[in-house]
């Protein structure tokens, strides 16, 4: 079985403001106390009011779903006893007006050097699903045949609306936000793996880019595992939803391998249609139609439930149809994040999105 890992990466809030704090230092210590958890799984993000989170290698499902549950209970508690709490958001709902202090590392200092407006408005956080892969030119050949799937995920995993304690009108914020970075969006479609290589190389030596970490890619290459990562979800409310995202992103990885192997013609995606289909869907979430890849708008359920049967083999041979189709069921039902946010705004207003983002963060 395809092996995956997920990282999550939260927000620090204060419980009676809802504003970030920065605590992350305290709070990353904190969580290794109990040993419930390991260094390697608890990490520094760019801002000191961010932390992120790595589960170990999977194989299944059950395994990321216990592995997320853990983090966020670990790092949930580490929070309370530096009396703050954890925000499973994308996006804060609101900010301070001044920047939040930023995590003491020379690519992070370097990074302010270079954009110092974009580093401070830097509160996104996103859910990373890895994939294995065979080698780097199997994992090109990937990355080619799932630009066309990122919209669909990034309307699915939509979870930041709000954003100076407003509605953006945007279902992903943070999608918006990221699109700002040199490097960042729609993956180019690339020959093959000395292609890749070559052009990130070239980006380096313009110094355009200081290192792969700031390939914003909303896809890419791993340059530390045997993987494709997949980076366009937002964090999700719930663990289960995270677990969701890693089998869907898991089985169109099967599938795009398999397809490979067969020969089956690539997509013809138009770039600049690839990256307005992106924009709608970050506007949009799953309220209103999706585009396919000729530019043809569908009903976002529509979209999605082609999108299961693109992936069904892969998802019946890891035995996940069950599960997936279950919480895909629940999402068109209850809404993404995104939606779910603005009806706690609606009825309860700030207040009530603060509790929704953290309540929710240790659900299955």
């Amino acid at each position: 079985m395809t092996t995956i890992g997920v990282e999550e990466e939260y927000l620090l809030l204060d419980p009676v403001t809802g504003l970030p704090v920065p605590q992350a230092d305290k709070v990353r210590a904190a969580a290794g106390v109990g040993h419930l958890v390991t260094d390697q799984e608890v990490q520094y993000e760019l801002l000191q009011a961010q932390v992120e989170v790595a589960t170990p290698v999977c194989a299944t499902l059950e395994e990321v779903g216990g592995h997320l549950l853990r983090l966020r209970h670990a790092v949930g508690v580490a929070a309370e006893e530096h009396g703050c709490r954890i925000g499973v958001c994308g996006t804060p709902p609101l900010r301070h007006g001044r920047p939040i202090a930023v995590t003491d590392q020379a690519r992070y200092r370097a990074m302010v050097t270079q954009a110092p407006q974009l580093v401070a408005e830097q509160l996104v956080n996103g859910t990373h699903v890895h994939v294995a892969v065979p080698d780097r030119e199997a994992g090109v050949q990937v990355l080619n045949r799932i630009r066309y799937r990122l919209p669909t995920l990034t309307a699915m995993a939509a979870n930041s609306p709000l954003w100076d304690g407003h509605d953006t009108g945007f279902a992903s914020w943070r999608t918006v936000i990221f699109s700002r970075w040199p490097v960042s969006g729609m993956p180019p479609h690339f020959e093959d793996a000395a292609d890749y290589d070559r052009r990130v190389e070239r980006l380096q030596e313009a110094g355009l880019i200081s290192d792969t970490g700031q390939l914003y890619w909303q896809a890419r290459l791993s340059a530390t595992y045997p993987t494709i990562e997949v980076r366009c979800p937002d964090v999700q409310l719930r663990a289960d939803e995270a677990v969701m995202l890693a089998a869907i992103i898991r089985a169109l990885v099967e599938t795009s391998l398999a397809e490979a192997a067969a020969g089956t013609p690539l997509p013809d995606c138009a770039p600049e249609l690839l990256q307005a289909a992106m924009w709608h869907a970050a506007r949009h979430g799953l309220g209103d139609t999706l585009i396919d890849p000729d530019g043809t708008p569908h009903r976002a359920g529509d979209v999605l439930y082609e999108f299961l049967r693109h992936v069904a083999p892969a998802l019946d041979a890891s035995g996940d149809t069950r599960q997936v189709t279950s919480l895909i069921h629940r999402l068109l039902q209850d809404g993404t994040g995104a939606d779910r946010q603005r009806a706690a705004l609606a009825h309860g207003g700030l207040r009530a999105v603060t509790e929704l983002i953290s309540a929710q963060s240790t659900m299955p």
